[in-house]
């Protein structure tokens, strides 16, 4: 073993050993592993960042504007609503729901398919009374196997198609993994539809919410002689934070306002709106002196009219005094009712801006004049210590504000509402332009007249120029993250090749297990690409697998085509755990999940998937 064999196993192993603990991000192992690579002289210092213009990154980037246009116009939305069922029963609709994420995501960004597809999921486990982790699992499942069905259906594919290019044997065509994707697909969705869901952990509350607000939002006012009298509303917010309390609204003369700003002197009469849970409103309302609500108009029938303005309290001071921006009003609109604020859950996905962010750290309530209720991490709900707690993905966050503000929230932060989606105001014809577009794009890639990389940025070019996704949108659109993942591996990737540490690896373990048989060869290199894709990165673990592959089949002189098809279906297959696909993540919250939940339905669909691949892999790609 040569020097730069060792050191290209010593980098690999720790990166790998990075992205399973999971401590940082992604991109910044593979960035770290880059300069690794640069800095022992593995990778050249001019050859360092060509891997950000390879096809494959350029294509990824390109589908998730694409697939940001789709959704935003609604075109999806509207073709969901005709296909799915309206009134069948639970194994109909799961199945049902787990076609059409799985058809989707064969054609957009799989995250995409599934950020569509929640809210209608949670509203079929409420309709149909079942846990919603038993429609949401099935779908985020579904979405997985659909990628693999075409070139764009998944970076892994991207990934295979971009190395083989590079090997000399041109890139693979949009539906080369159609016949191999297809038929793991639909046995995977017969499964999950008919059986599957079934053995999925009973997790989350079978109703479209799984916070119960009404129980926790309490009025409470500032009777006489109560201590919040003359402190600020900052200072109160940390004396009620000792009791796992918060303040979420103000009414001043009847005076609603949703999102105050904490330098307000609090007087007397005031009505707080108090977030707690029952156990510890006691103790709110006692370290304050603070009466609730109810119980002072019970002693209080008679007295002034609840309506007129106090002598010392305009609407127009209320109107003035959040000068930071939050809850501003005009006079008489000021007036707000309950039915004009919305609650709303939120689910913050992989690579959102939220990620290890806290509420303090947005300014939820200066910047959107929103608050931030509570946050719901693997189904558990609390509002202990809410604005220092760092969000994470997969969290669920309980907001509560104006719809616009909520939506200009949850747009900004790329959250995907739980309730019926009302972000999205769709412009008349974006959605048949926007569809026209992306099959046309296909259509010239099918059909050999462009590469995918210059059909796709065409497209996206064309998306921009009519607005289908507004240009200072199209950046935000794009999971930089996993755009940092690919472009950095990529030039690691090839250092293996060329370093002999991937026929190295093969010699191992074709001596070790395979003994030389290359059925045997096929199958192990499925299987441990699966394995490392349940942990890693899928996009990561193609790039490291793709050499391997390659090498196993040149030492027994067999289609290379076989190996790589076999990295692309295995790196796609990631079921066993929350970490190893952002769809998996993204269900965490929602579906009130455990990191030991997965494997349950995960276990026996990746047996299924090495079933039913391995022998249409060697009728399809012959050996």
């Amino acid at each position: 073993m040569t020097q730069d064999q060792l050191l290209v196993l010593a980098i690999l192993v720790m990166s790998m050993g990075m992205f399973i603990w999971g401590r940082w991000r992604h991109d910044m192992v593979a960035g770290a592993a880059l300069l690794a690579a640069v800095l022992t002289g593995l990778v050249s210092a001019d050859q360092a960042f060509v891997g950000f213009g390879h096809p494959a990154v350029i294509t990824v980037a390109c589908v998730l504007v694409l697939s940001a246009g789709l959704q935003q116009t609604g075109a999806i939305d509207a073709f969901t609503r005709r296909v799915l069922p309206a009134s069948a029963g639970p194994t109909l609709s799961i199945f049902a729901l787990t076609l059409l994420a799985a058809l989707l995501s064969g054609f957009m960004n799989n995250v995409g398919a599934l950020a569509l597809l929640m809210p209608i999921a949670i509203q079929i486990a409420a309709r149909l009374e079942i846990p919603t982790a038993r429609v949401l699992m099935p779908l985020a499942f579904g979405s997985i196997l659909g990628g693999m069905t075409t070139l764009i259906g998944t970076p892994p594919n991207l990934i295979v198609s971009g190395f083989r290019a590079e090997q000399g044997m041109g890139h693979f065509a949009m539906f080369d993994f159609a016949p191999v994707g297809i038929s793991v697909t639909i046995i995977g969705v017969l499964f999950i539809g008919i059986i599957g869901w079934r053995i999925v952990p009973a997790r989350g509350k079978a109703d479209a919410g799984s916070f119960d607000t009404g129980t926790y939002l309490t009025e409470v006012r500032l009777v006489a002689g109560s201590k919040a009298i003359d402190k600020t509303l900052r200072e109160v917010e940390a004396i009620l934070e000792k009791s796992d309390a918060q303040i979420v609204g103000l009414v001043r003369s009847d005076v609603r306002v949703i999102a105050p700003y904490s330098q307000r002197i609090l007087r007397e009469d005031d009505i707080l709106v108090i977030e707690a849970e029952p156990e510890s409103l006691g103790a709110a309302l006692t370290s304050l002196g603070l009466k609730l609500e109810e119980e002072v108009r019970a002693t209080k029938e008679t007295d002034v009219d609840d309506d007129a303005p106090q002598p010392d309290t305009t609407t127009a001071e209320i109107a003035t005094a959040d000068n930071n921006g939050a809850g501003k009003t005009e006079k008489k609109k000021a007036r707000e009712k309950n039915e004009e604020l919305v609650i709303q859950e939120l689910v913050v996905m992989p690579g959102s801006a939220l990620y290890g962010r806290t509420a303090t750290d947005v300014e939820v309530r200066t910047r959107y004049g929103i608050n931030l209720l509570a946050i719901s991490r693997q189904g558990r709900r609390t509002v202990r210590r809410l604005r220092s707690t760092a969000v994470q993905a997969g969290d669920v966050l309980l907001m509560q504000g104006r719809p616009e503000s909520v939506a200009g929230f949850a747009s900004d932060f790329n959250c995907v509402p739980l309730a019926e989606r009302d972000i999205r105001v769709p412009v008349k014809g974006h959605a048949l332009a926007a569809v026209g577009i992306f099959l046309i794009a296909i259509l010239l890639t099918a059909f050999s007249v462009l590469p995918v990389a210059v059909s796709f940025a065409a497209a996206v070019l064309a998306y921009m120029a009519l607005r289908i996704v507004p240009p200072r949108s199209v950046y935000q659109a794009v999971d930089w993250p996993v755009i940092v993942l690919l472009g950095a591996l990529l030039p690691i990737a090839h250092a293996m090749a060329e370093t002999g540490t991937a026929d190295l690896l093969a010699t191992v373990l074709l001596d070790s297990l395979a003994q030389g048989n290359p059925v045997v060869a096929l199958v192990l290199v499925l299987v441990v690409t699966m394995t490392l894709s349940d942990f890693m990165n899928n996009a990561a673990t193609a790039a490291v697998m793709c050499p391997l592959a390659v090498s196993i089949a040149s030492q027994l002189d067999a289609n290379a085509d076989s190996f790589l098809m076999a990295v692309a279906i295995g790196a796609s297959c990631a079921f066993l755990t929350p970490i190893g696909h952002q769809n998996n993540t993204l269900i965490l919250g929602p579906g009130g999940l455990k990191f030991g939940d997965y494997w349950r339905l995960g276990l026996p669909l990746e047996i299924l998937v090495v079933v039913v691949s391995v022998p249409v892999l060697l009728m399809v790609w012959p050996l």
